[in-house]
């Protein structure tokens, strides 16, 4: 009998797997920005950094899985239109940019106030690229307050 209840309790405990799905098997995005895929280029946690909505610079990792070195374009609109930055991504690495002592991709004459999702396409070579939704970001958050780009100082004419 005790092996008949214990058969039952074995099999009523474990059966939630079968109707259930698991969420380790979901796909998301464990931080503040947004992710895609770009042939060999993976875009992991892409932020738009701005304390204004008007200037703005792109945070986000790049990771080659590819033997070769690519040239990725960052294309997005600004006030004048579209504008197209290009940044290398070495064969077989990692790379950020937009974190201190790496490279920059400036945002200027931007529409793209905090809390909005401003749009970001990104593409090299022949590959299909991937346009994302890209979510804006102020400096309020600790780990981002130093990152935010500051507005240039005008000189005042004087008379």
């Amino acid at each position: 009998m005790s092996v008949v209840l214990a058969a039952g309790v074995l099999l009523g405990t474990s059966g939630c797997n079968l109707l259930a799905p698991q969420s380790t098997t979901k796909n998301y995005d464990a931080g503040d920005g947004v992710s895609g895929n770009v042939g060999d280029l993976a875009i992991r946690n892409a932020i738009v950094l701005s304390e204004d909505g008007s200037t703005g610079s792109l945070l986000v990792t790049v990771v080659n899985s590819g033997d070769s070195a690519h040239s990725l374009n960052v294309q997005f609109t600004g006030d004048a239109g579209k504008v197209t930055q290009k940044v290398t991504v070495k064969a077989d690495s990692t790379t950020s940019f937009g974190t201190e002592d790496s490279p920059v991709v400036a945002m200027d004459a931007i529409t793209a106030p905090p809390g909005s999702l401003f749009p970001v396409f990104f593409q090299y070579g022949n590959e299909t690229g991937v346009e994302l939704l890209v979510p804006v970001l102020d400096g309020s958050l600790g780990p981002y307050s130093t990152l935010v780009p500051t507005a240039t100082a005008t000189a005042t004419p004087t008379p």
